[in-house]
């Protein structure tokens, strides 16, 4: 019965049905059959036996009344009555053959119709004599009349009178069978179609149980595995017996378990992997907040000693400009020195008190010049903390600590002629001679030490606004620092968030229930920086 079992639903209830209409058109016929004999068996009483019995009662009560008619004949003296007798008689006698040749109709078997032929020839031999009798009547030998009727027609009379008995009997006998025969149709007719109307019950009884238990039996099963699986029990066995609807079903209930082992046991790894992140995320956003902290503490230094350098440098600049313009001086003098070198000897202690002067500018000169020097390194060293956004700055400080180194050098060497000038003019006219070169040489010399303070004025301006351009820079990275120091928080807050509902994601995916075979738990480990 594999074959029925894999049919689908449509098909077993065509095929249940089918059967059930066999057996109930198995049951029409039956009880048509049936019929048809009771019908057969009512019809030969209705059109036999019934009016058999009929036509020969009816024929009985005439032959009787006609026999009535003719003794009353027998007993009349007077002629009219003899007459009107012989008319009624003559009645009875046309109603005896009618009902006579109506009964002959009815007549089916060999026996009646031996009993009619012995009543036709009786009732023969009996109108003979009964017309001897009517005309002995007419003739007024009434004692003939009378002695011929209780004679040989009395004798025929009563014979015909046995006949119509026999016949009423055989009539009779003829309906009781007919009855019984119409009875006994009915019986087994009835117990025909009780018979197979019962079969058909059990039968379609079995076939109702037995498609209600093949196709409700795996719905059942269907029902139980779908609550299992609403209660998140996923361990349920599906068994798949069959091909049809229900045998789909359950095979499609059976993928949706497993698919759904596979799915929860991938979510509820995911979500132990989104635990462990998202808690070593928080750790790494509270390291990362106080990094942050830290940063922007250092940064707040930084900006407080670049604020301090910008003053500094700001300070060198206005040196340096003062200087540019001693210089400038200096280089003025030592031109209108020159003009007046053929005036030296007159102006020999103007000359030296002119030559202290310049030594002392030297010695401004030499002091702006070392100056210079430390702030070009302290610059380059606050370059070297700013690390890339101080290299530019680095390189401007290199600069001017070469210009300055350069300034020293120079100052040295106009010190040194300064000196050697003093000397010159202790010694008097001596030198006067040598006075000229020497002046041209120092008009070079302050003229160079013009340029290199020109140069100074003009680095230590670039390196003002550099230096406000790092103290910008770091006042905006400052900024910056604070704003993600603000994002670390929020991060480290949304961290914990997400925790907490990785959490209870992990508390619902608990609710199901795993067999051994379906996917572990995994979790990934996640690298924090």
């Amino acid at each position: 019965m594999k074959w029925f079992y894999d049919l689908n639903i449509a098909k077993k209830l065509i095929l249940s049905f089918g059967v059930m209409l066999l057996l109930t058109s198995i049951l029409g016929v039956t009880t048509i059959s049936s019929m048809s004999r009771m019908n057969v068996a009512s019809q030969k009483l209705s059109e036999q036996s019934l009016p058999s019995m009929r036509y020969i009662l009816a024929l009985k009560a005439a032959v009787n009344t006609k026999r009535r008619y003719e003794m009353e004949q027998l007993l009349s003296d007077k002629p009219e009555h003899l007459a009107r007798y012989d008319k009624l008689i003559d009645r009875m006698l046309n109603k005896v053959g009618k009902l006579q040749g109506q009964y002959k109709e009815t007549v089916a078997s060999p026996e009646e119709h031996q009993l009619l032929e012995q009543f036709v020839r009786v009732r023969g031999e009996y109108s003979i004599e009964r017309r001897k009798i009517s005309e002995m009547a007419r003739q007024g030998r009434r004692d003939d009349a009378v002695a011929l009727a209780t004679g040989h027609s009395f004798d025929l009379m009563n014979q015909q009178a046995d006949v119509l008995d026999k016949i009423a009997q055989f009539t009779q006998d003829s309906g009781d069978t007919a009855g019984k025969n119409a009875e006994q149709t009915y019986l087994s007719a009835r117990n025909v179609v009780i018979g197979v109307l019962a079969l058909d019950i059990v039968i379609g009884a079995l076939m109702a149980l037995w498609l209600a238990r093949i196709v409700g039996e795996p719905l059942r099963r269907a029902v139980a595995v779908a609550r299992q699986v609403a209660d998140g029990d996923l361990t349920a066995e599906v068994p798949v017996t069959s091909a049809d609807e229900t045998g789909q079903l359950m095979e499609a209930l059976k993928h949706m378990n497993g698919s759904l082992q596979r799915l929860v046991g991938q979510v509820r790894g995911s979500t132990d992997t989104i635990a462990t992140a998202s808690t070593q995320i928080a750790a790494g956003n509270q390291d990362l907040s106080s990094r942050t902290e830290q940063q922007a503490s250092s940064l707040e230094e930084t900006a407080s000693s670049m604020e301090e350098l910008t003053s500094t440098v700001k300070q060198n600049a206005d040196n340096a400009r003062q200087a540019n313009t001693l210089a400038l001086s200096a280089s003025s003098i030592a031109v209108k020195g020159g003009d007046v070198v053929g005036q030296v000897v007159d102006t020999m202690a103007s000359i030296n008190a002119s030559s202290k002067k310049i030594v002392d500018i030297i010695a401004v000169i030499d002091g702006i010049a070392f100056q210079t020097n430390i702030l070009a390194l302290n610059a380059a060293v606050e370059a070297a903390r700013a690390g890339e956004q101080g290299r530019g700055f680095a390189v401007v400080a290199s600069e001017v600590r070469t210009l300055a180194q350069r300034s020293a050098a120079a100052a040295k060497d106009i010190k040194s002629l300064i000196g050697d000038s003093v000397v010159q003019v202790e010694a008097g006219t001596r030198l006067v001679d040598q006075a000229g070169t020497t002046m041209g040489e120092i008009v070079a010399s302050i003229t160079r030490v013009a340029d290199i303070m020109s140069e100074i004025t003009a680095a230590s301006q670039e390196q003002s606004i550099g230096i406000e351009q790092v103290n910008q820079a770091i006042t905006q990275m400052d900024h910056a620092t604070q704003q993600n120091a603000a994002l670390v928080e929020e991060a480290a807050a949304a961290a914990e968030a997400m925790q907490a509902q990785a959490s209870g994601l992990s508390e619902m995916m608990s609710v199901f229930k795993l067999a051994p075979s379906a996917s572990a738990p995994r979790t990934y480990p996640v690298a924090l920086q």
